[in-house]
């Protein structure tokens, strides 16, 4: 298989790997948060602040306001960039639409209104976490204030769930601008206005959501981009150190050592690899020394050619 072939192979598993995200993320807020009349952060927050206050369909706002944020992000993260955020934007405002058409009222009174707005503000988060989270391991983007984080973070070593958090704590505490809701029976006659607890409970549940939501992000991106340090102790270390440079493609250091029990001279071979790379590392070493001595630990911070890049 040439070379040409693979790229457009894994391009359009990087787009479907998105479409799945994307489809994650709009579940979370049409089962979860719009049927509780709750608030979120970014984009689709602000498109619910305008839904509940002027009906605004969300699918049309997260669109507009999503165009004005992309003109932007072209210019600061590429063409690249924006081809995969151009499809996202318009996948979701879509899923937006049609989503909701797909989901039985039935099933979101058992799953989510009947079991109360703190399970649903926290599933719902989990849900929109691991939807941006999975559009941002594909270099793609849900809009909105993922792609002021995914700025922020091209020059800065800063936590792009903590970005996406400090934002969204503005656009929550905007509810309070809004007038207080009217209050309808089930037979649709007005039967008062939101207390001021009320509204404040609004923003506390919108406030742990998208906390859920960053802690979510950040946990997906750490676990899908960990790295373990790899020792190995075996008399075979020559032979191991190449299986692993020509089998795993990653780098590795020979550091001299001395059994202190034999009085024997040997080698260690250390060899940090990516966590999806772990199991590939055990069978080369399996193939040659059964009996080799490993130790493996977990490891942050890794910066360098196939890995991380330390940013200004």
């Amino acid at each position: 298989m040439n070379e040409k072939v693979k790229t457009i192979l894994g391009e359009v598993k990087a787009y479907l790997i998105i479409t799945i995200g994307l489809l994650i993320y709009v579940m979370g807020w049409q089962i979860f948060v719009l049927p509780n009349g709750m608030l979120g952060g970014g984009v689709s927050g602000m498109g619910a602040i305008l839904f509940y206050a002027f009906g605004i369909p969300i699918s049309w706002s997260f669109l507009l306001i999503n165009l004005v944020l992309l003109i932007i992000a072209l210019k600061v993260l590429g063409k690249g960039f924006g081809l995969k955020t151009v499809y996202a934007i318009i996948a979701t405002s879509v899923f937006f639409d049609i989503v909701p058409a797909w989901l039985p009222q039935v099933f979101i009174q058992e799953v989510a209104i009947s079991n109360g707005k703190l399970l649903c503000a926290i599933f719902g988060g989990v849900c929109s976490g691991l939807g941006i989270g999975i559009c941002f391991s594909q270099g793609g983007s849900t809009g909105g204030t993922d792609i002021i984080a995914l700025m922020i973070t091209k020059y800065r070593n800063i936590s792009p769930g903590r970005i996406i958090l400090l934002i969204d704590v503005v656009t929550i505490a905007s509810f309070l601008l809004l007038p207080a809701k009217e209050i309808v029976d089930s037979t649709g006659a007005v039967t008062g206005v939101e207390s001021i607890g009320q509204r404040f409970a609004t923003i506390l549940y919108g406030y742990l959501l998208i906390g859920a939501c960053s802690y979510t992000i950040d946990l997906f991106l750490a676990g899908s981009r960990q790295s373990l340090q790899v020792f190995i102790f075996s008399k075979k270390y020559a032979e191991i150190a190449d299986a692993i440079i020509s089998d795993v493609k990653r780098g590795v250091t020979l550091i001299d050592a001395q059994g202190w029990y034999t009085k024997e001279r040997s080698k260690i071979v250390m060899v940090i690899v990516r966590k999806t790379d772990i199991n590939m590392v055990y069978r080369v070493v399996k193939s040659i020394d059964r009996d080799a001595f490993m130790s493996v630990d977990s490891v942050t911070g890794v910066y360098g050619k196939g890995f991380d890049q330390i940013k200004k």
